[in-house]
């Protein structure tokens, strides 16, 4: 894919409604429905009367913070610059909890793998939306944003990777997981399945710089597995939004475009 049509499926998303349809009526989909759990979806999730424009702070909030694990008390300081009334860290939880359970996050709990080192493995959760077009909807751009900011582009494809990688490791009794340790390794994803394989994924928007990054990152983590304990993995990929065709490096690793995946 070019990295227009790219921009533009990263703001489009999954809806199956909005697959059938083109241009800006298809970009709607996803404003409708954040407009939707906003005044009305999270209010019915557990008989809680929630502050409207609180919500859309919560939400834009976590947009900024894709792809980061972020604790609560960040998210209430990126709330609190717009909100003058009293709001704690259980406030913040509570409100994710209801956008939990209409899944409109679903964040990617920490992998922890047995290494050879004592390296202390940070565990907490990755944020995620579930689509990546409901935080370009709270965040209010669309794809001319995207291309002119392309590191921020970067967050929100990473956001669409993982989707689709939930997606296709479903059939596989896999799960993905992420990582990072103290010195600041860390790999985006890793599908674990039930029968104790996994597969470490990095994944990058596009570039031989970043490719090579990608690829470093992968191979220092396997190197650290100790497999004594454990396997070591099934593959090394880097995921990649735009490319050619994929392929598999002398070093091993794949590099595969997203729109390559498939069951």
């Amino acid at each position: 894919m070019e990295v227009e049509q790219l921009a533009y499926l990263t703001c489009r998303g999954g809806w199956p409604q909005a697959s059938m349809l083109d241009g800006a009526v298809a970009l709607d989909q996803a404003r409708d429905y954040f407009d939707s759990v906003v005044h009305y979806d999270i209010q019915r999730t557990d008989g809680v009367d929630r502050d409207p424009e609180r919500v859309k702070l919560l939400m834009r909030s976590y947009a900024r913070h894709q792809g980061a694990a972020v604790n609560y008390s960040v998210i209430r300081a990126d709330m609190k610059t717009n909100d003058n009334s009293s709001l704690n860290d259980d406030t913040v939880a509570s409100y994710l909890k209801a956008l939990k359970k209409i899944f409109v996050v679903e964040d990617m709990r920490a992998w922890n793998p047995n290494l050879r080192s004592k390296t202390a493995v940070r565990t907490s959760d990755t944020r995620y939306f579930t689509d990546p077009s409901i935080g370009v909807a709270a965040l209010g751009i669309g794809p001319k944003d995207f291309l002119n900011d392309l590191n921020t582009f970067g967050l929100f494809f990473e956001t669409m990777a993982v989707r689709d990688l939930r997606v296709f490791a479903d059939p596989l009794d896999g799960e993905l997981y992420h990582y990072r340790d103290k010195n600041g390794l860390e790999c985006d994803a890793v599908l674990h399945r039930r029968n104790g394989t996994y597969g470490l994924i990095e994944i990058k928007l596009g570039g031989e710089g970043l490719i090579e990054e990608g690829a470093a990152n992968l191979k220092a983590l396997s190197e650290k597995i100790d497999t004594t304990k454990m396997k070591s993995p099934s593959f090394m990929m880097v995921l990649t939004g735009t490319g050619a065709y994929a392929y598999r490096r002398k070093d091993g690793v794949y590099v595969v475009p997203i729109g390559c995946l498939k069951d």
